[in-house]
């Protein structure tokens, strides 16, 4: 039944990050509308802050349950006692992003700079895992290693994202106040960051894919 359970999460996981995606990427027409009132885009752009957090939770807990089931189904070769420590940090970090959420903390925060940080270090890891294992240096299964480059992708998308939509803010900020090019602002932020979500999208079908054929 544990087994079970931490698949289900697993798969979860996917669910709750693709549907929040969808949500957020929908959301984000309106915003970019100037045809809508202003009341109703400001609120748009709320709500997909507050619905992102469902990847943003996800991308997180894919960690210790993508690594809980590793372990435990022979796929890594570690000790178990890693376990508890991998939902630890998992924990914490989810706690950091919910904390930044909450409290609208700005760029030079040091949450953000933490949380900054715990990604690219997360995705440094998971790329030299990967090649590590696609050159034989492990011997971990093919599929495990491809996710691995899968989910460093990820997290390199999704700091991309970051980057794209870095006037975002400010330029919801000015329609909030009537400034005459926010609307200009905010549909270029949009419209050069959803190719990236594409992205995001096509690598988690990958990544559930290979969950499914693990090929060896």
């Amino acid at each position: 039944m544990a087994d079970a359970l931490l698949l289900l999460m697993h798969l979860l996981i996917l669910v709750y990050w693709l549907g929040g995606d969808l949500g957020a990427f929908t959301a984000s027409f309106l915003i970019a509308n100037p045809a809508k009132d202003q009341a109703a885009r400001l609120g748009a752009a709320g709500l997909l802050a507050d619905v992102d957090m469902a990847p943003r939770t996800a991308l997180i807990l894919a960690f210790p349950t993508g690594f809980t089931l590793s372990v435990t189904r022979g796929w890594l070769d570690v000790d178990p006692l890693w376990i508890p420590a991998a939902w630890i940090v998992g924990l914490v970090w989810l706690a950091v992003a919910w904390r930044i959420h909450l409290t609208h903390a700005g760029a030079a925060s040091s949450l953000r700079r933490f949380d900054l940080g715990l990604r690219w270090v997360a995705a440094a890891a998971l790329g030299a895992g990967g090649l590590a294992g696609l050159g034989g240096a492990t011997g971990w299964p093919l599929f495990l290693n491809l996710k691995l480059l899968i989910l460093a992708g990820c997290v390199l998308t999704g700091l991309l994202v970051r980057r794209l939509t870095a006037d975002l803010g400010p330029a919801l900020g000015a329609l909030a106040t009537g400034q005459a090019d926010a609307d200009a602002r905010i549909a270029r932020s949009l419209a050069v960051t959803r190719p990236a979500v594409l992205l995001i999208w096509l690598l988690l079908l990958a990544a559930s894919f290979l969950g499914l054929w693990k090929p060896q």
